[in-house]
């Protein structure tokens, strides 16, 4: 454990918001935020293994996201996300991302805080540049069929001679 002992019981401190409010809004590229406000949080029990301890807390989070009614992301980014996400949307609309793979409720909602930033980063990426067909010049061509005919030569010249 960290902190320090004071009365036979150790104090955690607080580093960078560790046992208080979440640290800060999600951030999905640049300059762009999801804020606290347009994020839903529920907890529910974990499943699997893990003794007494999973049977009284709840440490599985799920985060919903309404990314059709959000206010954050540009109109350009949410049409994009709306259309890449569009298999992973409840009800067209809701983003919704589950972690419980930590037995700490905290250490679970960073990561689903994490999946969320990535997908929405994801999903907001601009179109890669399309390719344009090219044909390799005429000296390219002839330099491989050249290079081709060499290589020929010296396989050819390394067998035997024939018996005719």
């Amino acid at each position: 454990m960290f902190g320090r002992r004071v009365d036979n019981r150790v104090t955690r401190a607080r580093r960078g918001g560790m046992m208080g409010d979440m640290p800060e809004p999600i951030r999905v590229r640049g300059s762009v935020v999801v804020p606290e406000a347009e994020l839903v949080w529920r907890f529910s029990r974990s499943s699997g293994p893990g003794g007494q301890h999973v049977n009284t807390s709840d440490t599985q989070v799920e985060l919903r996201y309404d990314l059709a009614a959000s206010d954050a992301l540009p109109p350009v980014w949410k049409e994009r996300a709306l259309e890449r996400l569009a298999g992973r949307l409840v009800d067209g609309r809701m983003l919704v991302v589950r972690a419980s793979e930590h037995r700490s409720q905290w250490r679970n909602r960073e990561v689903a805080a994490a999946r969320l930033a990535s997908l929405l980063g994801e999903a907001t990426a601009p179109p890669p540049k399309v390719r344009r067909a090219t044909k390799p010049s005429r000296g390219m061509v002839e330099r491989r069929l050249e290079n081709k005919r060499h290589r020929s030569e010296l396989k050819r010249g390394r067998s035997r001679p024939s018996a005719y």
